[in-house]
């Protein structure tokens, strides 16, 4: 997929004001150490080093305005298996912290919202992963969530070998982005302004429900478009300059919820060699996948049928003619139901080649079958003297048969 990433226009060249100075790349970099220094100290002071344990694996969604970052943020956990609820960074600058921050007359500024997610992400419940919504979206807080990842791969390493390496897990980290056009967008926070402004009217007539918030841009185009533009010009960018450092996930958001779920699923496809600590792939990595061993699966099923009748063709007829007499009326008799089991003592069997022929023939017709063996104990005699039970060996193979039933219409 490819995203409509066209920049604003360039700003005009000239001498560097100061206040351009102040927020040059370097200088970025370098607040951004200070800050995650200082916040990172006091996690540390206050917790202990064992204590750090943040998520394994973090989703930081971001999306432009109306691109469905709400609707789409519980199927996104759902599709990894997260039961957790979102931290949404809006809700984290309302907390009794956050209020506390503004009270003593200081600004909640990067600092302080670093400060305020790392602490989330120490939560136990976001052990195995969480979903970060409205993070980074500045300069200062990429760097600092870059300085975070180093840290937890550092903490990783010092815990390897000890009791604790199970809370010190490789981390993994997703960038996703919902894009949507700027008319989609517009659209969709004008037509969110609406349903919003109905919801409260009503609430307002009956005094049935609760009073939803209803944001100023989604009511005025204008303010619309300039929220639009300030995601393009802030967070588009900050996300954009995480893609060669994480999974970075662009998924186009414009179409139906349906149709933005799909590519969703496609973006999030489970990947073992990145999300596996590499000792356990290593481990795994030799047993081949599913997906692999059924390319040639067509192929190599025609060779050996045209094998067994070139080279085995009285055992490959006796075959067919077993299936024929003996398995296929039961099975045309489970038409509706799709499942046949048939019992059989047929000594044709007991020639392995003979029952991997079976297999290939039900293949090759478009059943599945599977045969098992089972051995029965049957007394044969009774030694009168000492009590002893003579035993002969049964052998029955257990052939199920499965394929697609007939669907039965019912009127009434």
């Amino acid at each position: 997929m490819t995203a409509n990433t066209q920049s604003p226009p360039a700003a005009k060249t000239g001498p560097a004001s100061p206040k351009a100075a102040a927020h040059s790349p370097d200088l970025e970099i370098k607040d951004a150490q200070l800050i995650f220094n200082a916040v990172w100290k006091e996690l540390e002071e206050e917790l202990g080093r064992e204590q750090l344990r943040f998520a394994k694996e973090i989703i930081l969604l971001g999306g432009a305005p109306g691109a469905g970052k709400g609707t789409n943020t519980r199927f996104i956990m759902n599709a990894r298996g997260l039961t957790c609820p979102p931290i949404v960074v809006s809700d984290l600058l309302d907390s009794p912290e956050a209020r506390k921050i503004k009270e003593s007359g200081n600004l909640v500024g990067d600092k302080e919202v670093v400060g305020l997610v790392f602490r989330k992400l120490l939560s136990p419940e976001f052990r195995d992963g969480a979903v970060l919504d409205g993070f980074p979206r500045t300069k200062v807080q990429v760097e600092c969530l870059k300085l975070l990842v180093q840290k937890m791969q550092e903490l990783r390493r010092e815990f390897y070998d000890t009791p604790l390496h199970g809370h010190f897990r490789q981390p993994i980290i997703h960038i996703m982005v919902l894009f949507v056009e700027e008319k989609v967008s517009i659209e969709r926070q004008l037509q969110r302004g609406r349903e919003i402004q109905a919801h409260n009217e009503d609430v307002r007539a009956s005094g049935v429900g609760e009073l939803q918030e209803l944001r100023a841009t989604d009511l005025d185009v204008h303010a619309a478009r300039r929220r639009y533009k300030v995601f393009k010009e802030q967070t588009w960018e900050a996300l954009q300059s995480l893609k060669k450092t994480f999974f970075y996930h662009f998924v186009n958001a414009n179409g139906p919820v349906a149709e933005v779920e799909q590519n969703i699923l496609h973006e999030l496809d489970y990947q073992s060699s990145l999300e596996l600590d590499p000792k356990t792939y290593d481990r795994l990595r030799h047993l081949p996948l599913a997906r692999d061993i059924i390319v040639h699966a067509r192929q190599d099923l025609v060779r050996r049928l045209d094998d067994y009748e070139f080279e085995q063709a009285e055992l490959f007829q006796n075959v067919v003619e077993f299936i024929d007499k003996k398995v296929m009326p039961i099975v045309i008799r489970h038409a509706i139901s799709g499942v046949a089991m048939v019992n059989a003592e047929e000594p044709l069997l007991h020639d392995p080649s003979a029952l991997a022929m079976l297999i290939d023939i039900f293949s090759e017709r478009g059943y599945h079958a599977v045969v098992d063996l089972h051995r029965i104990e049957l007394p044969e005699k009774v030694d009168l003297q000492t009590g002893t039970i003579s035993c002969r060996e049964k052998k029955v193979f257990r052939i199920t048969i499965r394929f697609k039933g007939s669907e039965i219409r019912r009127g009434g």
